[in-house]
């Protein structure tokens, strides 16, 4: 595992995929270790239920919007179900993980997104490829804020 190796280049939080984790608990433990903070991201073709057993120890958990591996893929509306759930069993069981989301970020649907219980967006093309990034950027906070 890589977790010494992103740690000492300075990684403070540290995700790894599910499905791409073999010994999952283990390597959230490691992390925790090390003194980072431990993430879990799902793609969009794996359930919630995959992930909700690990919810209770992470500090956050990533929901991507879109397929991994190339970015300006349009958001899938349907992901907001895993994070609403992950936003209720956070509240039900008084839990503190930052819900992320990753893909297709855009003001409509960081509202959305913000709406359904994310708090961490990650935005690339809906900033990098504006006229005016600034502009894009301030136009994400306040779809977020408001």
């Amino acid at each position: 595992m890589m977790v010494e190796q992103f740690r000492e280049a300075g990684a403070d939080v540290i995700t790894v995929h599910l499905e791409a984790c073999r010994e999952t608990r283990e390597v959230l433990r490691q992390i925790r270790a090390t003194g980072a903070k431990a993430g879990l991201a799902i793609r969009p073709g794996t359930p919630y239920a995959a992930a909700a057993p690990y919810l209770p120890d992470l500090d956050l958990f990533l929901v991507m919007t879109v397929e991994p591996g190339f970015g300006g893929q349009a958001f899938m509306p349907e992901m907001m179900d895993k994070v609403s759930a992950a936003r209720d069993l956070r509240a039900k069981r008084n839990l503190s993980f930052l819900i992320e989301v990753d893909g297709g970020i855009a003001d409509a649907t960081a509202h959305a997104s913000r709406a359904a219980g994310a708090d961490v967006f990650v935005a690339g093309h809906a900033v990098f490829r504006a006229p005016d990034p600034r502009a894009a950027l301030a136009g994400l906070r306040a779809a977020i804020a408001g």
